[in-house]
């Protein structure tokens, strides 16, 4: 009887240990690479399932302050490579784990044909981007709008629709609250009523790049460095090519 006991009392400390050595993994992940980390979570845990994440999923540049401010964070992915270079600045990222992810594509949505190329947007009334400030896909469509000649025309006429980041701009198209919105082509292909109906030139904007990088706590962490390197494993890399991203390796 007493035997028993200790033996239940060891396993059960046993696993107390272990689960507290798994610790957690704090993500700040770009918000267009919500449903892919999602999944990729899944997958690490299936071989690692005593591992615990806490996702945040934004615009870039607000997780970027964030992380600046103290927020919790050992993993960093943005959708551009300007807000990485900011903390790469603040030495907040560890020296050397920067290194690009995958790419992307910006693409115009809408639940109507009225567009078919960026020349179609001034005859519209309402255009949805992420704001350009904090949101790169917000960044990138402006740029490209701006190259096309029309951005100026779009701000004074007031008919541009600013968005906390992409996916809400996404939203605005789908439920066909505006005319039409710039996402990225992952996002795109979730939409449930909005067709893609252009792609922006890719002459018009920088290519689409979201850097990844350890934050220096990040780098600390056994767990935080494992899936770190599972994101650059063949598993990791079918699953953003499910969504439609293109992984850096290729």
């Amino acid at each position: 009887m007493k035997r028993t006991l200790l033996v239940t009392v060891f396993l059960t400390l046993s696993l107390f240990l272990s689960n507290a050595h798994a610790g957690k993994v704090s993500l700040s992940v770009a918000a267009s690479l919500t449903n892919a980390f999602n999944d990729l979570i899944a997958a690490f845990n299936a071989s690692s399932p005593g591992v615990q994440f806490q996702p945040n999923y934004a615009s870039s540049g607000s997780m970027a302050k964030q992380i600046e401010q103290g927020a919790p964070a050992d993993i960093f992915v943005s959708a551009n490579p300007k807000w990485m270079a900011y903390l790469l600045e603040k030495e907040l990222i560890a020296e050397g784990t920067d290194k690009i992810l995958v790419y992307n594509t910006l693409v115009f949505v809408g639940t109507t044909d009225k567009a078919s190329s960026l020349a179609d947007l001034p005859g519209l009334a309402r255009i949805a981007l992420g704001t350009p400030e904090s949101v790169p896909a917000g960044q990138y469509a402006k740029q490209a709008m701006e190259n096309a000649n029309i951005y100026a025309t779009l701000e004074a006429d007031s008919k541009l629709v600013m968005a906390k980041d992409v996916r809400q701009a996404l939203v605005y198209a789908d439920r066909g609250e505006v005319d039409g919105a710039f996402v990225y082509k992952t996002d795109a292909l979730l939409a449930t009523q909005a067709k893609i109906r252009f792609s922006v030139p890719a002459d018009l904007y920088p290519k689409v790049t979201y850097p990844l990088g350890l934050t220096v706590e990040g780098a600390k962490k056994a767990e935080a460095r494992a899936f770190y390197d599972f994101l650059g494993s063949a598993e990791a890399l079918a699953i953003f090519e499910k969504y439609g991203f293109l992984p850096a390796t290729k």
